[in-house]
């Protein structure tokens, strides 16, 4: 498979690592991106990457709270300009709080908004703004009480990044504390019984095939008793405890874990939502002329 710039600069936005070095794990993985990454990691040219590390595109998230309920919804626009315009901010706000009473996109999508589904609203919104709209994507937790942060607020319950977190428990002081540590934190499941298994088989096979290789390069090699009772499984907890909410040392309190943090507040955090602008859309590129000369020469 043939490896292009585009990729390579792909590759090197979501992992950190050099022009050279992304190509080389794209020519070793036949052009996978997700093995790629994983070549990189196991070479320690690279550090996990997530989806929402990647290029971005623009426009506003919306977060509503009603009752027991909090609501996320991504609507994308062709520049961050556009977030600051009056008409696109209404525009937000008001699906937001239709979709407070929808169960998932679609209903929103169809649902009633001064007389017309959301769909054609915001379909129509885009010859006044002047720019093409996208209704992207909604999200909704519930629970005693929803807690809901925005950061970069550009208005009330709008911004580049919106939060809720769902507790059940009387100090919602803390629930609005977490809700600013995940927008901060970005974890990626609440506990380890939540997590993607897919992710963690990926992990550990990324995390075995590094301990092996740096123990074989060792001038001192670890017995492989130690490698795999040990090292490995001391990796992988050190990436639940990153990458769980409830394993994450609290920004509040660096001193103690999110789930010693509720358990000290009397509360128990049953849910979250953590959506930002563009988390995995690819933004359209420019010139990679010098780019391709540079390969070129290589």
């Amino acid at each position: 498979m043939t490896v292009t710039a585009q990729m390579v600069k792909e590759l090197r936005e979501s992992t950190g690592a050099g022009m050279m070095d992304a190509k080389k794990a794209l020519v070793e993985t036949d052009g996978n991106m997700e093995a790629a990454v994983d070549w990189l990691r196991t070479k320690g040219l690279a550090k996990a990457a997530k989806k929402a590390d990647r290029v971005a595109a623009e426009g506003l998230v919306g977060v509503a709270v009603a009752g027991g309920r909090g609501v996320a919804v991504e609507v994308n626009s062709e520049t961050d300009f556009v977030g600051r315009n009056a008409d696109f901010q209404k525009l937000v706000h008001e699906v937001t709080r239709v979709a407070v009473r929808c169960d998932d996109l679609e209903a929103l999508k169809a649902a009633d908004l001064a007389g017309q589904p959301v769909s054609i609203v915001v379909q129509e919104a885009v010859a006044t703004i002047g720019e093409n709209l996208n209704l992207r994507r909604m999200a909704s937790v519930s629970g005693d009480h929803v807690a809901m942060y925005v950061h970069n607020s550009v208005a009330d319950g709008l911004g580049r990044i919106g939060v809720l977190v769902a507790i059940t428990g009387a100090d919602h002081t803390f629930a609005k504390q977490v809700a600013m540590h995940v927008a901060a934190t970005n974890p990626l499941a609440l506990s380890e019984a939540d997590l993607d298994p897919v992710v963690v088989e990926r992990e550990l096979a990324v995390q075995t095939q590094k301990a092996l290789e740096e123990n074989a390069a060792s001038a001192k090699p670890k017995p492989d008793a130690v490698i795999q009772n040990n090292v490995i499984p001391g990796r992988m907890k050190k990436f639940l405890a990153e990458n769980t909410l409830m394993g994450q040392m609290f920004v509040m309190n660096p001193d103690v874990t999110v789930a010693q943090a509720a358990k000290d507040a009397g509360v128990t955090v049953t849910g979250f939502v953590r959506m930002g602008v563009g988390e995995g859309i690819e933004k359209a590129t420019e010139d990679f002329a010098a780019e391709v000369a540079k390969m070129a020469q290589a």
